[in-house]
């Protein structure tokens, strides 16, 4: 009996079956997308053990997008430099360090500083595994393998708020960043023993990096996360620091604008906006960004802040929106060549749209099961988002300039949804203050109406705790309800606000030109 040589069986992958590879790549990108679902159920959590506010605990993510983000558009010289399996294991073992550091930290601005190492390691970790996995398949399996790798990210997000609820109340908010451990090890161990570079890759020379480039890039959307981040606690351009942070960022991004126009090998040439559909593109992974982050971050703390969920409750209330991106994935992918589309991104941005605008009709009354259908619907419409969006954006790019095209879009989505967080945590401070003073004016001392409450409260109190505290603890109550009302009126106008960003995003899909039948999402698009 002969035996089949294996490297003749899979010459691709140097004699390893590409499965393998795909189990191997898939690891890091799930505990990437893992870690940022799993966060945003514990940031409560995070706020109160660190004494900082739930809005100071937002920078926990928006520190990691901008870094994240930061990385991006360099992600390929590095793997061209160091190889990138090279690349690719450093990167885990950062992003597996920091987040030993970010479960540790004693402090918000520690937790912050690791943040800002975990998202420089995570930022290449999903374009270099696509990027391997495609190249360790034939191109008649490659549809097959993206689904495997599709279907790994979409799981990411169903687990995620739920295993990150559960680690949250059962033991602590840091071992939601404790559980990336075991997952990285695991994850370099394999790529260690399955994932290889093929020839032209270990003998390819890179350009040399823009030094110049990156260091506008890091300063500019650093002073821009800076100010949104801070701002609203120093009264904007009433501080001093905050106008020249804007100077700065005005200047460093006019700068880099130029360079990365004139400079065709710099770390991102600009040209591709040229491209009516790219430009269209770049925009609308903005506003998307903006729109989904700043839901997924405020969802959650909607229901631990305004209704008093556990993090465990607040995580499976919210898990289902991706069940319905699950569930929309193959239908997707089914349609995705039949209909023009343009049609299906309306479809998916209308819907998303709509989803949040429920969000934002509800009252204090409702239970867990109230939203149930609209979040399930909301992650079933954004998978008629992503695909779709991925395909009409590079639809007119060449082939050769497609790295430097995937580094800018999924940099501007980072960027995008940094920005739309920050926006939306002070949206909900200034809208909260002026719906109590607005809440404060109905409440007369000579209101029949507060009279009244407050005598029926006085009373109950009053046996419970002694007259002494009686009406000082009912106006108290009426207070502390003036303030959750009020809280509950700033969640509704953001994701109403989110609802309005989707609609412009779906009238702005009909700017793409007509796509050919038989589209498929191009590598890289995420």
């Amino acid at each position: 009996m002969t035996h089949q040589d294996p490297h003749a069986r899979y010459p691709l992958t140097q004699g390893v079956n590409p499965w393998l590879v795909t189990c191997a790549v898939m690891l890091p990108t799930f505990m990437e997308v893992l870690d940022t679902a799993i966060v945003s159920v514990a940031l409560p959590y995070i706020a109160g053990s660190l004494s900082s506010s739930n809005s100071e605990a937002t920078w926990v993510l928006t520190s990691y997008l901008v870094a994240n983000a930061v990385i991006l558009p360099a992600s390929n010289w590095f793997g061209l430099r160091f190889g990138r399996k090279r690349f690719l294991l450093t990167c885990v073992i950062i992003f597996t360090i920091a987040s030993f550091f970010c479960g540790a930290a004693p402090s918000l601005s520690i937790i912050l500083l690791a943040r800002v190492v975990q998202g420089a390691g995570g930022g290449a970790l999903q374009p270099i595994s696509q990027s391997i996995l495609l190249e360790s398949f034939e191109p008649r399996d490659r549809s097959k393998a993206m689904a495997a790798y599709a279907l790994g990210i979409v799981v990411a997000p169903v687990l995620g708020p739920t295993l990150g609820g559960w680690l949250t109340d059962s033991f602590s908010w840091r071992y939601s960043f404790y559980i990336n451990i075991p997952v990285g090890v695991l994850a370099v161990i394999m790529i260690s023993r399955f994932v290889h570079d093929p020839p032209y890759i270990r003998h390819a020379k890179a350009k040399p990096f823009d030094n110049i480039g990156f260091g506008l890039l890091c300063v500019w959307t650093g002073c821009m996360q800076v100010v949104l981040d801070k701002g609203q606690e120093d009264d904007w351009f009433g501080a001093v620091w905050v106008r020249w942070a804007v100077a700065a960022l005005i200047v460093t991004l006019l700068l880099w604008i130029w360079r990365s126009w004139m400079n065709r090998d710099g770390l991102v040439d600009l040209h591709a906006l040229k491209d009516r559909n790219f430009r269209t593109g770049c925009l609308m992974i903005a506003l998307l960004g903006m729109c989904i982050y700043a839901t997924i971050t405020f969802l959650p703390l909607y229901y631990q802040e305004i209704l008093g969920y556990t993090a465990f409750a607040a995580g499976l209330v919210v898990g289902p929106r991706g069940i319905g991106s699950f569930v929309g994935s193959p239908v997707v992918g089914f349609l995705g060549s039949r209909i023009d589309n343009r049609k299906l991104l309306t479809f998916g941005f209308l819907g998303f749209a709509a989803c949040s605008y429920i969000f934002g009709s509800v009252n204090l009354d409702i239970g867990p099961y109230t939203l149930l259908i609209p979040i399930t619907l909301m992650g079933f419409t954004l998978s008629f988002v992503f695909v779709p969006l991925s395909t009409l954006t590079t639809l007119t790019i060449p082939r050769e300039e497609m790295g430097n095209a995937t580094g800018i879009f999924n940099m501007l989505r980072n960027i995008g949804g940094s920005a739309g967080i920050a926006m939306a945590s002070t949206a909900l401070i200034r809208r909260a203050d002026l719906h109590q003073v607005d809440l404060v004016q109905h409440l007369s001392p000579t209101s029949p109406a507060l009279q009244q409450k407050s005598a029926i409260m006085a009373a109950y109190l009053g046996k419970q705790l002694g007259p002494a505290v009686a009406r000082p603890g009912a106006f108290g109550v009426i207070y502390g309800q003036v303030i959750q009302q009020a809280m509950q009126l700033a969640y509704i106008d953001v994701f109403r606000w989110t609802a309005v960003l989707a609609v412009i995003c779906a009238i702005l899909s009909w700017l793409f030109e007509k796509p050919p039948e038989h589209l498929m999402a191009p590598p890289g698009m995420h």
